[in-house]
């Protein structure tokens, strides 16, 4: 997998998140998944655009999966988290075409369908870009720098720039 060594599991892909974010896709049991409806699903479009801070928990009730959390959703902390690990797997799809949800967890999962395709519009690559560019100018912004250090954020930024330039341009 392109992603594995050079984003994936390096705070991008790294958080419970990222974890979430792999089980909901499996939850899905869909071979393709529009960014669409991934951003309606878990309530980002509601942001329009403004990953920085989110006041409402974003939720998504899982249908088919059993969770190991206690209720029937699961809860996202950080916005631009989900930003970071969505351009990653659309970078993955870019150049491979899918995505195994088994190789980004480690393990085999218990899914219907382990391989996925992310696709997304112009308008939604735009808006990935926007966000990515916008983390990379001002990490500490973000809700979450309340998490990581100023060092563990200029990281992180410095991987999104990459991430961003690789997929935009």
């Amino acid at each position: 997998m392109y992603i594995e060594n050079k984003y994936w599991n390096n705070y991008i892909g790294d958080t419970d998140d990222s974890l979430a974010l792999i089980e909901y896709l499996a939850d899905k049991r869909a071979p393709k998944i529009s960014l669409t409806e991934i951003f309606s699903d878990i309530g980002l479009d509601k942001l329009q655009g403004n990953f920085r801070q989110n006041e409402e928990p974003l939720t998504v009730v899982l249908k088919n999966v059993e969770s190991d959390y206690d209720e029937p959703y699961i809860a996202f902390s950080c916005a631009i988290d989900l930003i970071m690990d969505l351009a990653a797997l659309l970078l993955e799809c870019k150049i491979n075409g899918s995505v195994d949800l088994n190789e980004l967890v480690g393990y085999e999962m218990e899914t219907d369908v382990p391989i996925v395709c992310i696709t997304a519009t112009e308008q939604e690559h735009q808006l990935i870009h926007k966000a990515l560019a916008d983390f990379v100018s001002e990490p500490m912004v973000y809700d979450s720098s309340e998490l990581c250090s100023e060092e563990e954020l200029a990281e992180t930024a410095a991987l999104c720039e990459n991430l961003r330039k690789e997929l935009y341009e």
